[in-house]
């Protein structure tokens, strides 16, 4: 027989038939003497079980019954499911190079947003530390005023955040109010 198309006609993909292959069951045997003298060991299809799953398979014997198996057809079917396999197998190594990608973006994107968030977390400590400056220099202010007053009472608002300045710790100074 030959491979060349132009002794060929009908030609159309195999596709889906070659999954009949899942179903065959390859087994390990010896011819009986008068087929093989010396029995050496072989490997391969019984054609009695291909015919059950695709009897295209099959070469028949002058009374109609399996007689042996078409290995190069076998052969072909073979190479297109490792064919469809190797395409499957692509397309799963490029989803994974493109979820590789998008980890990578995002890690990248998480540490600058890590970066931006500790930048303005600084300029939060820092203007806070600057209020809190502030804060002390007023209350230092009212407190010499109040003293050359005679003395003013503590606001219940000042009593209250007194000791919340700054993370819970105590105030060097007193606010007074005229309340």
């Amino acid at each position: 027989m030959t491979s060349s198309a132009r002794f060929k006609d009908e030609i159309q993909p195999i596709l889906q038939a070659s999954e009949a292959l899942f179903a065959l069951k390859p087994v390990k045997f010896r011819y009986k003497k008068e087929i093989d003298p010396q029995r050496i060991p072989q490997s391969g299809l019984l054609a009695e079980e291909v015919e059950k799953i695709s009897p295209d398979l099959v070469i028949r014997d002058a009374d109609g019954g399996p007689q042996t198996v078409r290995y190069e057809q076998v052969n072909a079917m073979l190479l297109n499911e490792f064919l469809k396999q190797h395409k499957a197998f692509l397309e799963e190594q490029r989803k994974v190079e493109e979820l590789e990608a998008k980890v990578t973006k995002q890690q990248k994107d998480s540490h600058a947003t890590d970066a931006k968030h500790r930048d303005q977390i600084q300029a939060l400590t820092a203007r806070l530390d600057e209020q809190t400056g502030q804060i002390q220099r007023v209350s230092a202010q009212l407190a010499a005023v109040s003293a050359s007053r005679g003395g003013l009472q503590m606001s219940k608002f000042a009593l209250r955040t007194a000791g919340q300045i700054r993370g819970g710790g105590p105030v060097a100074q007193t606010v007074a109010s005229n309340q």
